[in-house]
């Protein structure tokens, strides 16, 4: 996927402008970066970036290892149950604070088995349709929906994501009701959508922009309130007619409970360089998403509040627990 590719390919880029000043390294040969997800969405590539950089700054060989399904909680299990001395990281995506209130017996404790150590990178959704969908704009998408109620699907990466939960807003804001589809990550679902067995779909910018360029599938409209950067053409929600409509998705990096484990120190000063650095924000850019702000404290505080916003839109929409 050409846009993924180009993501991978900043990574070799911008080696020399976020690594020149090597932080103290980690008492660990080795940071494996679990992904929760399948290979080749966006958590995926942003976690072969962070792992290229941190391993940069710290000295040290890294890795990434994809462990997806249950929504996250599998590969957020084994992190959680690791060594907190910072051989072993979480790389993922707002299904981790939307987890608590989809599933019933969690098998860690989201806010206490694990200690934050920077927001990655923000990015809108965007919905988008397949080529041949008869919909030209989302006004006529809604009206489809509301003359046959239920015949429509969405897909996304899976049960609790914002993309899911961006589509079960959508849902209630638009007055339409729509099926959904959950996947066990944004590739497989890309891929269905590509090749026309789900008509509609929620996902961040940078797996949605390879499509769009290339043809396969068409963007109706972004979710930010403002219009992206890298789809200036594209409309958001709020000005096709779904008012206030706003919805982003986050990507963050954690490690087990740190309990005041030095390494927990090392990496958000590590992180905290990576993403200051402006050549991050401009390979961010062209993606389609905007490096992090919030690390250590601020980003533990995001989370806590985050798991608060996110049960409320949860209880809303009906989505039941597994």
């Amino acid at each position: 996927m050409k846009m993924l590719a180009g993501l991978s390919a900043a990574c070799l880029l911008l080696g020399g402008a976020v690594a020149s000043a090597q932080a103290p390294s980690l008492p660990v040969s080795t940071i494996k970066i679990i992904v929760p997800f399948p290979a080749g969405g966006t958590t995926d590539i942003l976690a072969r970036f962070i792992a290229q950089y941190l391993g940069e700054k710290l000295g040290v060989s890294t890795l990434v290892e994809n462990r997806p399904g249950a929504s996250g909680s599998i590969g957020s299990e084994m992190v959680a149950k690791s060594p907190a001395d910072g051989s072993v990281l979480l790389l993922t995506a707002t299904h981790h604070v939307i987890n608590p209130s989809l599933r019933r017996h969690l098998p860690y404790d989201t806010q206490r088995d694990f200690s934050p150590i920077a927001v990655v990178a923000t990015a809108p959704n965007a919905l988008v349709v397949t080529k041949n969908f008869p919909a030209a704009n989302l006004a006529e998408l809604i009206a489809m929906a509301k003359q046959a109620p239920g015949k429509l699907s969405f897909g996304s990466s899976g049960v609790g994501g914002s993309n899911h939960l961006s589509g079960e807003l959508f849902k209630e804001m638009a007055g339409i009701e729509i099926e959904h589809i959950p996947y066990k990550g944004a590739a497989p679902a890309m891929n269905d959508l590509v090749g026309g067995h789900i008509p509609i779909m929620f996902d961040t910018l940078p797996t949605v922009i390879p499509g769009a360029e290339a043809g396969t599938i068409r963007v109706l409209a972004v979710t930010s309130l403002i219009r992206a950067a890298s789809l200036p053409d594209v409309p958001t929600l709020d000005e096709s007619g779904v008012r206030g409509f706003e919805a982003s998705s986050w990507f963050g990096l954690y490690m087990p409970r740190a309990d005041g484990n030095p390494a927990y120190t090392r990496l958000v000063a590590a992180m905290a360089e990576i993403l200051a650095a402006p050549a991050t924000r401009e390979k961010f850019a062209i993606q389609g998403v905007g490096p992090g702000q919030l690390t250590g404290a601020a980003f533990a505080a995001f989370v806590d509040s985050e798991i608060g916003k996110w049960s409320g839109v949860v209880r809303r929409a009906h989505v039941p627990q597994e």
